[in-house]
């Protein structure tokens, strides 16, 4: 018999009360009678709010995604909107995606709110997370609410927040929301819904949305540059499904192949390991479709569409899958390039990444006078800066990870107008007798060529999430001198607040949010960022390392060079 903590203990035994169902009851009773482990698991901590919001495995407990602790959150959600417009109606909308239990949850999630008094949107059925946080600006809503895990597992759910601006929950906002939600009782949920209050909503708010994104994703391909440009998309059984094949078409792309085997929406992701457009082998379908097509751009979405993978053919005419921050500089450039030429530029302007993306955005930026500011990993803080530099215009931004924004109409990252604003580049270069690759090769001789490695280390459980807290410890308390034979100059510790300088001993605050993320600086120009995820049990590792290149044709041999000191500096730190 495996020995269950007190406190443990005590949490299940409150689910054994009336004020849970008699299902929950059950399963309850049979995981403790049969499968111990598990259910310390599901109870051993409560489900918390990271960098993309409550996201776990589907299940009884405290820590997994079920009706109370959805119902929880709402629950606190709606006294807090209640505390925040004492004189209004709040409004909220709801979206969900292709996960199991998603269309079930989010109705339970607009029972609660419409059962304390707030107007509800609910989408029809599944649609892209953009999309939700279009809406939460074009309905005039004062929060809004996505059921999805992104790329996580079959397992998995989650509940993200957005607020009146379309971002997601940030300062004061988070923290006050979240103090509410802890102060609930699972007896105090209002379960019962005001049907009346319930309005479902649909292709009304489609029209709107995807005529926005093909207003903010065409950066200038004429007609017959679209109708030369052959593209394979697949939806890797997500939502995107519902919108991008539409927003192509109204754009003017007619050369558009979906890979069959992924068009429909489907929880269990049945052709992919892993739904991750970031993994190589998610696009394997779409890529072998593209060879069959003989496509120049192949662009696969997460399930949730906020995110995308972009595969273009090389300079050897084969397709290769660009990493995030590779996507990240390629759309920057082009719409700094539109901006420029349409004398938009005026000193006023800026473009966004985060702490853990390429460094060669500041040269971008640089570059055509215009500011990069750099803000933590997660969407969100991105969002932020516009409401935070409401006096400047925001063109674009992203980060390592496949995110993209296309200007500010959506305030999350946006698979939709970045898949189209993805063919757009590549329409133009191939009309200019260029492509999307080459184009990619000129930046990196003008601005030096950056290259970028990421290494997850995938830490389950609660032994798992000890392990990932100690080795951020361990990191703190001896933080390396020296990697791949070069010294250590500089440490953010993003925890800490402080900057330190290796040389002088220097330290210098750090004046944005707290993270637990530690970034080394080496002598040699190279980088690497230790950050645990916020919605995955992950430690990653980011390492970027860069040099000039001399003329086009030296590409090859610089990439394998720097693809060469990456490893080198993974097997340095025992991490391959």
């Amino acid at each position: 018999m495996i020995y269950i903590e007190p406190k443990i203990l005590d949490r299940i035994n409150s689910w054994l009360t009336p004020v849970f169902d008699e299902e929950t009851q059950a399963t309850i009773k049979d995981s403790i009678a049969n499968n111990p482990k598990d259910i310390q698991e599901s109870f051993y901590k409560d489900l918390e709010f990271g960098t993309g919001g409550m996201r776990g495995i589907m299940g009884v407990g405290t820590n997994r995604i079920n009706k109370y602790t959805l119902g929880k959150s709402t629950q606190g959600l709606s006294d807090y909107l209640h505390q925040s417009f004492p004189d209004e109606t709040p409004k909220a909308v709801i979206a969900y995606d292709c996960r199991h239990n998603s269309k079930t949850l989010a109705k339970v999630v607009a029972d609660v709110f419409s059962a304390n008094g707030i107007e509800v949107y609910l989408f029809e059925d599944l649609r892209p997370t953009p999309e939700l946080s279009f809406a939460v600006k074009h309905l005039n809503c004062h929060c809004g609410i996505v059921l999805t895990a992104s790329h996580n597992p079959p397992e998995y759910n989650g509940y993200k927040v957005y607020w009146q601006d379309g971002g997601q929950l940030v300062p004061p906002h988070d923290n006050g929301v979240i103090n509410v939600i802890n102060a609930v009782d699972y007896a105090n949920i209002k379960f019962e819904a005001n049907e009346g209050l319930i309005h479902y909503i649909g292709k009304d708010i489609d029209d709107v949305f995807i005529n926005a994104s093909v207003t903010n994703g065409c950066v200038g391909a004429t007609q017959e540059a679209k109708d030369n440009l052959n593209i394979v998309f697949t939806s890797l059984h997500g939502t995107s499904i519902t919108a991008v094949p539409e927003t192509l078409k109204r754009a003017g792309y007619k050369n558009v192949h979906i890979v069959k085997e992924q068009e429909a929406p489907d929880g269990d992701f049945p052709t992919v390991e892993s739904p991750n457009p970031e993994e190589p082998a998610a696009l394997k379908m779409a890529l072998e479709l593209a060879d069959k097509v003989n496509a120049d751009i192949v662009i696969g979405t997460d399930p949730d569409c906020d995110r995308l993978g972009v595969a273009v053919r090389n300079s050897e005419n084969k397709l290769q899958l660009l990493n995030g921050n590779q996507t990240m500089v390629m759309m920057t450039d082009f719409l700094l390039k539109k901006w420029k030429s349409e004398g938009k530029i005026k000193g006023s302007e800026f473009i966004a990444t985060t702490i853990v993306s390429t460094p060669m955005l500041n040269k971008l930026a640089a570059s055509y006078n215009v500011d990069n500011k750099v803000v933590l990993t997660g969407f969100k803080w991105i969002a932020k800066l516009i409401k935070d530099y409401n006096e400047l215009d925001f063109i674009g931004g992203g980060e390592e990870s496949f995110g993209y924004m296309v200007g500010d109409f959506v305030r999350d990252k946006d698979a939709v107008t970045s898949t189209l604003l993805a063919c757009e580049i590549a329409a133009i270069a191939k009309s200019e007798g260029s492509s999307f690759y080459e184009e990619l090769i000129k930046l990196y001789a003008e601005h030096g060529c950056y290259k970028e490695k990421l290494i997850s280390l995938t830490k389950k459980g609660i032994e798992g999430a000890q392990e990932i807290k100690q080795m951020m410890i361990d990191a703190r308390e001896n933080p390396l001198k020296t990697v791949n034979g070069s010294k250590v100059v500089k440490i953010e510790d993003y925890d800490l607040s402080v900057a330190k300088n290796m040389v002088t001993g220097e330290e210098i605050p750090i004046d944005i949010p707290k993270s637990n993320v530690i970034i080394y600086y080496i002598e040699d120009g190279s980088k690497v960022a230790l950050r645990p995820s916020g919605t995955e049990p992950k430690i990653k590792f980011y390492v970027t390392v860069n040099t000039p290149l001399n003329s086009i044709s030296d590409f090859k041999n610089t990439e394998a060079q720097l693809d060469e000191k990456a490893e080198a500096i993974l097997k340095d730190m025992n991490l391959v």
